[in-house]
């Protein structure tokens, strides 16, 4: 059952109507994970045009296989928050418990969960919510992806410092596997798995049969989420610190560095642009970075406490399938 709450500021179906008629201005939502907030920028004036409240700890989001909602994770808050992915007008929100990280399946078929703080990885129907399987496999369940043709999922454990794999068809475990200090994002790409090894600065790539590593590459400290601009191919790395924080680009057949980003106040989900901009949510800043690749130049927005996930409303025009590292 979805229950509506009301707006902080001016409800943006409203705005969005009055100052646009029936073409509203691209915006880039921000998930404030410490200001239990989202934060809603018009990308044509880089204004914040409202800012919408969650229960807690808004953290990461997923679209809907429909792409009519988009869904924001409220961690400690115990649910998903609906907003409506062209406007940002919020629909209410839905109880589930601690979702942190989210991703639907390839097929559709399932939404599944990460509950980082309750230390379980929860499988969802993707259609009626209903919870279907419940994996207890390690501490602090971070980040996820899947295999395309939606047979397996791989999750991280951060406080375990394993990766989960189990397997979509019959919602059983394959393999846990050590694979070094506090690892974070997980990206399917090229046949392989790369895993952000925050505490150990770098990436690794994983063999997603058996979970042996195939390939290390450092990129900076605290490397935490992986992306892939597929229209340039290229793989982004946000290096979050301790220390010296930074965007890292990279070849994403060889993994070679081709260019780093220094960016202050800690690079976390980034998206980017149809002007080629690459937005950036800057955890410790609290603040969003909009980044020139040619340049290095970058501007920024002040937002909410803690700037977290980051979803751009241009990505819709994407014809594939849409997802918070497939930018």
């Amino acid at each position: 059952m979805i229950t509506r709450r009301l707006a902080l500021a001016t409800p943006l179906a409203l705005f969005a109507t009055q100052a646009f008629g029936d073409t509203p201005p691209p915006i880039c939502m921000v998930m404030n994970s410490a200001g239990a907030s989202v934060s809603v920028i018009d990308m044509n004036t880089r204004q914040v045009i409202a800012t919408e409240p969650a229960l807690r700890e808004p953290s990461h989001w997923a679209i809907t296989p429909d792409r009519q909602t988009l869904y924001v994770a409220d961690a400690s808050g115990n649910a998903f928050f609906a907003f409506d992915p062209i406007t940002g007008a919020p629909k209410g929100h839905v109880r589930i418990a601690d979702p942190y990280q989210l991703g639907y399946s390839p097929d559709n078929r399932y939404l599944v969960v990460n509950a980082l703080r309750l230390n379980h990885v929860d499988v969802y129907d993707a259609t009626t919510l209903a919870l279907v399987k419940r994996f207890n496999a390690g501490k602090m369940p971070s980040h996820l992806d899947f295999s395309p043709d939606s047979r397996w999922c791989f999750n991280s454990h951060q406080e375990s410092d394993s990766l989960f794999s189990f397997d979509l068809t019959t919602l059983t475990p394959r393999w846990t596997v050590p694979v070094g200090n506090t690892p974070a994002g997980v990206l399917w790409l090229n046949g392989k798995l790369i895993v952000c090894i925050m505490g150990e600065d770098g990436i690794i790539e994983v063999d997603p049969i058996d979970g042996h590593i195939t390939r290390r590459q450092k990129t900076g400290p605290g490397a935490h989420n992986v992306f892939l601009d597929e229209v340039n191919n290229i793989l982004y790395i946000s290096n979050r610190g301790p220390g010296h924080t930074s965007l890292s680009a990279l070849n994403p057949e060889t993994l070679e560095i081709i260019r780093n980003y220094p960016i202050p106040g800690g690079p976390d989900d980034i998206g980017i642009a149809p002007d080629g901009k690459i937005w950036i949510s800057l955890r410790f800043a609290e603040d969003v970075a909009i980044l020139d690749p040619i340049t290095g130049d970058y501007d920024t927005i002040p937002v909410g406490r803690s700037p977290h996930g980051l979803y751009l409303s241009t990505s819709l025009a994407h014809k594939g399938r849409l997802t918070a590292e497939t930018v």
